[in-house]
């Protein structure tokens, strides 16, 4: 007669067959045998023996789950130690270059973190005896699912990146897009942040960066700023020239070389429009100069006497029969018309 197995005996015998599926497998299949053998003890009325059953099947369980998560533990903080050792060193390394601009460091960051904890989270279910591979193929399934569902935000994603690496504009610079003007705060990997001139923040996505026609104010370092304005046809532009080129006396912030100057470019219906031209190093006083000098311009044209014109309209009436015989029409010394010398 063959002697009955111990328990720990009869799990290990049931569970050789399922040895290939890994340690976990292998753990939730020795459950599952130990429940359908504590079943039967628990049915026929054996509770010494569901004791002992129990009591065995619940030390080897933990047993093993411990070895095998000792050892996932072991491999997380060895390769999370390494990981930061590697982080902190490219992070110092990225603040020590000059051609590396900060949106492209923040991107070449994230990017190594998110790698290095998708392997070290590979490495550690693989300890646990999880099956990589399937879970690997089940992700990647849901990851194209997930790109159908989410094809606005990796267009957007694929924009950042191109601006972070083509370089149209950087954190700090003025740029001009659309209707929209204002210093770049932020460029993420979805969206672009805008400052703008009233102190607003304005996010913009990232294709709409990459898609629309985009002046930069600040990339080459000088920046010409332009008043617009207009005299009458009597006058002579080179005393207007005169008069608007004494302006800039004493105003460091604006550039000598190349020196200022005051053009004439169109003959309008109305006036001889010129404009007053002059360089600055400070792109953030762009529109504080402007604002300034259209100011000045007007002031010191005032001072100089020289006529600022406005559109007018002239009328002549000719051959207008309809209004003969009434005042309109009547000569400024008629006495019937109140003025002039009276009839005797």
């Amino acid at each position: 007669m063959v002697a009955p197995q111990s328990i720990p005996q009869r799990l290990q015998t049931r569970t050789d067959t399922t040895a290939q599926s890994g340690p976990v497998g292998e753990a939730a299949n020795r459950f599952n045998n130990a429940f359908s053998d504590g079943l039967r003890l628990f049915l026929d009325g054996n509770w010494e023996g569901l004791y002992d059953h129990l009591t065995s099947g619940a030390l080897y369980l933990l047993g093993l789950l411990t070895e095998r998560g000792l050892q996932s533990l072991a491999a997380f903080l060895l390769l999370y130690i390494i990981y930061r050792a590697l982080y902190l060193a490219s992070e110092r390394a990225l603040d020590r270059s000059d051609s590396i601009e900060p949106g492209l460091q923040s991107l070449l960051l994230k990017t190594f973190r998110v790698a290095s904890f998708f392997f070290i989270g590979t490495v550690v279910l693989d300890q646990l005896g999880v099956n990589v591979a399937v879970l690997v193929g089940g992700l990647g399934i849901a990851g194209i699912v997930a790109g159908f569902a989410a094809r606005d935000s990796l267009e957007n994603f694929i924009a950042g990146v191109t601006v972070l690496v083509d370089k149209p504009f950087q954190v700090g610079d003025y740029i001009e897009i659309g209707d929209q003007y204002g210093q770049v705060d932020e460029i993420t990997l979805r969206s672009t942040r805008l400052r703008t001139v009233r102190n607003r923040t304005m996010v913009l996505p990232n294709t709409h960066m990459i898609t629309q026609e985009l002046m930069n104010h600040t990339k080459r370092n000088v920046l010409r700023i332009d008043v617009s304005f207009g005299i009458a046809y009597k006058e002579v532009p080179d005393e207007a020239r005169a008069a608007l080129l004494s302006l800039f006396e004493g105003d460091d912030r604006v550039l000598t070389e190349p020196a200022p100057s005051v053009v004439v470019t169109e003959m309008a219906d109305s006036s001889v429009n010129m404009a007053l031209r002059f360089y600055t190093r400070n792109p953030d006083q762009e529109v504080p100069l402007r604002w300034e000098y259209t100011e000045k311009v007007r002031e010191k044209l005032r001072e100089a006497d020289i006529e600022i014109p406005f559109p007018h309209r002239q009328l002549f009436l000719d051959e207008a029969k309809t209004l003969q015989g009434s005042d309109l029409l009547a000569p400024a010394d008629d006495p019937a018309n109140g003025e002039g010398p009276s009839a005797e």
